[in-house]
């Protein structure tokens, strides 16, 4: 088993602030693989999620199975964002891919920007995107240990209202939470203009803001090296600070002085049925 080091934080403290820490977008690269480890094994996080059709999903399951014990949602996948990483369908969906056999970029086209790069445009199809969940979902079951919830990559369940229940519906098919089961509250985290020494003050100020209930914060560690700059150095440096952020010692010390629980969605989730 992993040994959470800041579950000593917890222990003993008021059962009134649950709040999981959520690091998204395992597989995506080599050094977000081991960057969302570490936020979990010496820092605040409590729920990792791994993108199953990416390039780096069989080094997340060898790290997840080496390290048994996590809180693991499959991050479901339509779009794939970036310019120089892309990554395929696990099916034959013609209508969610670009000409090259990729997913779309993004959901959602926003203006000056070229039509051909997002899916809410294209020929989707319901039949399609369900063929391709499902496959995602059973691959994740396959491989991966811990899973115990489903979320969407980028949001894409706004797409469409039968987008959003075919989601809900193969959370209930496979036993899975879903984000739209568990309602929580959003914690917010820190202005990406500042320098990490206030990112980190800002984010003990929104911490300390939390009051009783069940809470969410999401947020996407990384590594500054070659690996992540070749999508864009300031990407890479700010997701280095999240990385440093979740695993700071002050950060971890105002969790602790406020009496919050961190939790995975599984213990959420029963907590909120008590």
């Amino acid at each position: 088993m992993v040994l959470l080091v800041s579950m000593s934080i917890i222990q003993g403290l008021s059962a009134e602030k649950y709040l999981i820490v959520r690091v998204d977008d395992m597989g995506s690269f080599n050094a977000a693989n081991h960057a969302c480890l570490k936020t979990i094994k010496s820092g605040i996080a409590r729920s990792v999620e791994v993108m199953v059709p990416c390039p780096w999903f069989p080094e997340a399951v060898k790290l997840l199975s080496e390290n048994p014990g996590i809180d693991v949602g499959i991050h479901l996948v339509l779009t794939s964002e970036w310019e120089t990483l892309k990554w395929r369908p696990l099916t034959d969906v013609p209508g969610l891919i670009d000409s090259a056999g990729y997913f779309y970029p993004y959901i959602w086209p926003w203006e000056g920007a070229e039509e051909d790069i997002f899916l809410i445009n294209k020929n989707w199809s319901l039949a399609e995107i369900e063929k391709e969940l499902r496959a995602q979902i059973e691959t994740g079951l396959r491989f991966l240990p811990g899973v115990t919830h489903l979320s969407t990559h980028m949001g894409f369940t706004s797409m469409h209202t039968s987008v959003l229940d075919l989601v809900k519906r193969l959370g209930d098919e496979y036993g899975l939470l879903t984000s739209e089961s568990v309602s929580l509250k959003r914690l917010n985290g820190w202005d990406w203009d500042l320098p990490k020494r206030k990112r980190i003050r800002q984010f003990i100020k929104n911490i300390k803001r939390i009051d009783e209930g069940y809470w969410l914060f999401v947020e996407h560690p990384g590594m500054d090296v070659d690996e992540m700059r070749s999508v864009g150095t300031k990407i890479a440096k700010d997701r280095q600070f999240v990385t440093e952020i979740l695993t700071n010692s002050k950060v971890m010390r105002a969790i602790q002085k406020e009496g919050i629980t961190l939790v995975g969605y599984d213990e959420m989730d029963k907590l909120i049925k008590q």
